[in-house]
């Protein structure tokens, strides 16, 4: 989920930006705000269809895994989570100027995100340092609900601060994403 929409998002909004599709998108009445939306709902959407196949297919029906929690709360968080990730991949769309940039600044932030947000290692077993570094990465959270629903059967009364705090860091991402986004749009309108 995490490299998908990262990858996604960011390469279509560098491509456009290399193709001159951004400024034809900018002489229509549309907002920079209207636009990101649009990346993040349009990738994210496709992203959401393959997570709920991925679940409801692949490991319920196939390896005919259970899953304990509410499949319809864990779709909602990974969509917010998704709007996390899509900010990110838009904020690094803005600080790279080219595709090969782009994709080793992926690198860079994919790998930290994966390794030390607790999915692959337990985040107890990590410096402190590094555990209070990383609150400020929506996939922490992200990594800890969905434990919570699909493992153990979490509810929204259990979960809800991880997902309120992954919706405001997507926010922060997003909304530093819009800032540098209408500073790049300023730039070449002059």
């Amino acid at each position: 989920v995490t490299m998908l929409t990262i990858i996604l998002v960011g390469a279509a909004f560098i491509r456009e930006r290399e193709h001159g599709t951004i400024e034809h998108l900018l002489v229509m009445p549309l907002t920079p705000f209207e636009i990101m939306m649009a990346k993040i709902w349009a990738n994210g959407l496709a992203v959401l269809i393959g997570v709920s196949f991925a679940l409801l297919v692949m490991v319920e029906r196939v390896l005919a895994v259970p899953i304990a929690g509410s499949l319809p709360l864990f779709l909602a968080a990974a969509a917010c989570y998704l709007f996390a990730a899509a900010s990110i991949g838009i904020f690094l769309g803005t600080l790279a100027r080219s595709m090969p940039q782009f994709g080793l600044l992926v690198i860079l932030c994919i790998i930290p995100l994966l390794l030390l947000s607790g999915g692959i290692s337990p985040r107890e077993s990590m410096p402190q340092l590094i555990q209070n570094i990383m609150l400020g990465a929506p996939t922490t959270y992200f990594v800890r609900l969905a434990q919570g629903i699909l493992y153990r059967g979490a509810g929204l009364d259990v979960v809800w601060r991880d997902l309120l705090a992954m919706t405001g860091v997507g926010a922060a991402f997003f909304t530093i994403a819009l800032v540098r986004f209408r500073k790049a749009v300023t730039q070449t309108q002059l």
